[in-house]
């Protein structure tokens, strides 16, 4: 009856031969999955932010401190992924190491991070498909393109009244699009991801070579800006010189969120035990040159004090008089964010599998469909709540919890990879993250510090979070549990 039961490795591998799912993904079907889900908006969007106000030019050594304290969690993971190659991620990594209430709590705290994911990204997605249509001559109605309170502002800044009803339709619809195709099955949702993918990494590497010929070294002068303190939503933050390239790395760690989406598929994956743990490091790697390329091309091409925040990358080659490329990069956009968004609810509906096997959650979350093998009534009901909270609500309200569930979850598992060395020392790692003690404090202390800088609201609303949490834990799963069963 102890909250800090675990899970016996000998469970796990019972789970293992008797999985269901189609065992479908490649190691490079795994590392597109990883990609597809970390390059999103947040490369054509952070970037002006993160270089306009705090970092400059040296923008790139932000994307390297953010890419080294993701690999840190992603070479923990990979350790994991070789040992418990099952599609609970982080959840099962706990579950097998510290206990049972530890492991609900990281799961509870991932489907945060996928549900606020997926929906921050309709959002987002919305927006970039809108501006789309505007370039081809078609504009949406104000009123049907957002919530009723960004609808609200954007009427009050042409002068116009407040509308008495909004509805974002195309995020409503993208999110419903994406569930058809999960539930159709993971080689459709695969295969889908694979050209979305392909699409994206082109356009990124077409940023980078077409705009490496506009660069003007005169606008890297100097790499790393004078140090200043301003005022942003009432705090008080370091902007440039070496505080300011920190502050701009917590801003583009958001960028990776995604990595982490390639452990949820084990289930899936022929080699899990060898693929996993390959995927989730080649992915960040990859993905880590890309960003640190575009944001040298970026500043090289427009003073970084000119910089558009909000279409940084749009505006950088229109303002060097490539207005065509406009058309494909927000294209492009469109594209990477409904990629994201698939492998984010694809890692959302697999934590529920995963949780619902072990008996934490009830039966409906890890029923599969007797024809695709895909968990199609979790998929349908996780594709209902975010296509209505995504019409409904503004994407501030979403995204920085997003941000703090992968905190917390990226921290545990670099715990718990060091406890599973001490209590399990003789369990076969086909794949042993490096100097692990050292890496796995040092990716305790990354993700602690970048929480450190969240708003305190959304500190308020995590706990609140939390707290529902542990109550459906000791009011619901605690009882049902399997172990409890034994």
């Amino acid at each position: 009856m102890s909250i800090w039961r675990v899970k016996p490795v000998a469970a796990f591998e019972a789970d293992m031969k008797k999985n269901d799912l189609k065992r479908v993904l490649t190691k490079w079907g795994l590392t597109s999955l990883g990609i597809g889900a970390i390059i999103g908006g947040g490369i054509f969007t952070l970037t002006g932010i993160a270089a306009h106000d705090y970092a400059g030019p040296a923008l790139a050594l932000s994307f390297v401190i953010a890419g080294i304290g993701c690999l840190f969690a992603s070479l923990c993971y990979a350790e994991f992924a070789s040992v418990l190659p099952v599609e609970g991620s982080a959840y099962a990594y706990a579950y097998g190491t510290v206990g049972e209430l530890f492991a609900w709590f990281i799961g509870w705290n991932l489907i945060l991070e996928y549900m606020m994911g997926a929906t921050t990204v309709a959002v987002a997605w919305s927006g970039y498909f809108v501006k789309l249509l505007h370039l081809f001559g078609i504009d949406f109605p104000i009123w049907l393109c957002n919530d009723l309170t960004t609808a609200t502002e954007k009427y009050a800044e042409l002068g116009q009244g407040a509308p008495n009803f909004a509805f974002n339709l195309p995020a409503f619809l993208i999110t419903w699009v994406v569930t058809y195709i999960l539930v159709k099955g993971i080689k459709e949702a695969a295969k889908t991801n694979n050209i979305i993918v392909i699409i994206k990494v082109a356009v990124v590497l077409f940023v980078i070579i077409a705009g490496a010929f506009y660069i003007d070294t005169a606008n890297w002068q100097p790499f790393i800006p004078t140090e200043k303190t301003i005022i942003i939503d009432g705090v008080e933050k370091v902007s440039f010189g070496f505080g300011g390239v920190l502050t701009a790395a917590t801003i583009v760690f958001f960028a990776y969120i995604g990595f982490d989406a390639v452990s949820t598929q084990a289930g899936e994956a022929i080699n899990p035990k060898k693929d996993v743990p390959f995927a989730i490091v080649a992915s960040l790697i990859i993905c880590t040159v890309l960003y640190i390329l575009v944001s040298l091309v970026l500043t090289g091409m427009v003073p970084y004090d000119q910089l558009d925040k909000s279409a940084p990358v749009a505006s950088a080659f229109s303002e060097n008089g490539i207005t065509w490329a406009v058309f494909i990069i927000t294209l492009a956009a469109t594209a990477g964010l409904t990629s994201v968004m698939l492998v984010m609810m694809l890692g959302q509906t697999r934590i529920f599998l995963g949780m619902a096997k072990d008996g934490l959650l009830p039966n409906f979350f890890k029923t599969l469909h007797p024809t695709f093998k895909t968990p199609h009534k979790s998929t349908i009901l996780v594709g209902g709540i975010i296509s209505i909270v995504a019409a409904l609500t503004p994407i501030n309200k979403v995204s920085e919890m997003c941000s703090m569930g992968t905190l917390l979850a990226f921290a545990m598992v670099c715990v718990a990879v060091m406890i599973l060395r001490v209590k399990k020392p003789e369990l076969e790692r086909p794949y042993k993250t490096p100097a692990v003690y050292l890496v796995g404090t040092l990716g305790v202390a990354f993700n602690l510090f970048l929480m450190y800088f969240v708003r305190k609201e959304t500190w308020i609303a995590f706990i609140v979070w939390g707290i529902i949490g542990i109550t459906v834990y000791f009011l619901y799963s605690k009882r049902k549990s399997n172990l409890n069963q034994l």
